[in-house]
């Protein structure tokens, strides 16, 4: 009977702690008060291997995150904080070899990494020291494998890697991780 209690209260203990984990939502309370206004300017792509597109998705995709999830309003021009930077990496490497099915043929990569790399600026216009201590410049990396030709994915792996990079950005400016 003992160990059924046990067991029962073990489950239900394990159950709240997963639903809490799954209704996390990451809170915006480490804004300083006095920023109320964020510039953030577009992402230019200055990676030696370029995109169309990339710069106009990844400064819009960081938009939205910050237009949903802070308390903060996107302005042009003068603001509390200023989000600047540009794509400075996008690269596709081999991750690993397939051998060659004659001798005289070169390996061939059976799995590859698209590995975007973006440097960002983040600086408050306020005279409060507590709010300069969320200033920061970084650049932040991040990448998936596929396997095959890009072709017809790299809109999707584009997309996913945007989503890990913001994520890196967001939480880095506004949750202090």
């Amino acid at each position: 009977m003992l160990k059924r209690k046990l067991f029962i209260y073990a489950a239900v203990a394990m159950l709240v702690c997963i639903t809490q984990s799954c209704s996390y939502r990451l809170d915006t309370n480490s804004i300083p008060l006095s920023l109320k206004t964020i510039n953030i300017g577009f992402f230019e792509n200055n990676a030696p291997m370029v995109v169309a597109n990339l710069s106009q998705q990844f400064t819009e995709s960081l938009k939205d995150r910050v237009r949903s999830q802070t308390r903060l309003s996107i302005v042009r021009g003068e603001a509390d904080a200023m989000m600047t930077g540009n794509i400075i990496g996008y690269s596709i490497a081999p991750v690993s070899v397939q051998a060659p099915t004659t001798n005289s043929a070169p390996p061939i990569a059976s799995a590859s990494r698209l590995t975007i790399t973006v440097s960002v600026k983040f600086s408050t216009n306020t005279s409060n020291k507590e709010d300069k201590k969320i200033d920061f410049d970084q650049q932040f990396s991040e990448y998936t494998d596929f396997n095959g030709d890009i072709g017809n994915k790299e809109q999707a792996l584009i997309a996913i890697i945007n989503r890990k990079l913001i994520d890196d950005i967001f939480n880095r400016a506004f949750n202090n991780w």
